[in-house]
């Protein structure tokens, strides 16, 4: 285990072939987000033809690092009918695709038969992890970086197993 957790920036920046992310919450509340989701709640919607209202600095390394020829895909397992903050989620997912990831979905109920690891995670190049932690509630509390072949084969195998079910972003229907 690595007792050092870098920023994504500088994963991001280091990661040379492929970079997943697994999320399985249905909700965050993650400070970054909370006032996209209030103002997504009070009927605001991103526009796709305005690109500078919501083009980020996340969206900005996402694409540097697409530029660069990393594959960067991520997906989502969800419940159903999906909570509001998915719904959320899955309006802006837009602006993801723009950048360069590809983005899926998976009802929760597709995945019952999977091994899926306990937190959400990111595998960059294979050969590291970093888990994401968060409270009941959906807060940050930091992440986790682990090394282990044992540990990044069953991450990047649960992620394979997902992606290989999940449902392609323009294709999931809420």
């Amino acid at each position: 285990m690595l007792r050092n957790v870098p920023g994504f920036d500088e994963l991001l920046h280091g990661c040379e072939r492929s970079a997943v992310h697994l999320e399985m919450r249905d909700s965050y509340a993650v400070d970054y987000e909370e006032s996209g989701f209030a103002a997504w709640k009070a009927g605001h919607r991103l526009d796709p033809a305005d690109r500078a209202s919501w083009w980020r600095p996340w969206l900005d390394l996402v694409s540097e690092t697409v530029d660069r020829g990393v594959v960067i895909r991520r997906a989502r397992v969800v419940s159903e009918p999906v909570s509001e903050y998915i719904r959320f989620e899955h309006s802006g997912s837009f602006t993801n695709i723009a950048a360069g990831e590809s983005v899926r979905w998976l009802p929760r109920r597709r995945a019952s038969d999977l091994c899926l690891p306990g937190n959400d995670f990111w595998v960059f190049d294979d050969h590291l992890v970093r888990f994401n932690h968060f409270t009941g509630d959906g807060s940050s509390m930091g992440g986790e970086m682990r090394d282990e072949p044992a540990v990044v084969k069953l991450c990047s195998s649960a992620f394979e197993a997902v992606w290989n079910r999940a449902v392609p972003h323009e294709e999931f229907r809420l």
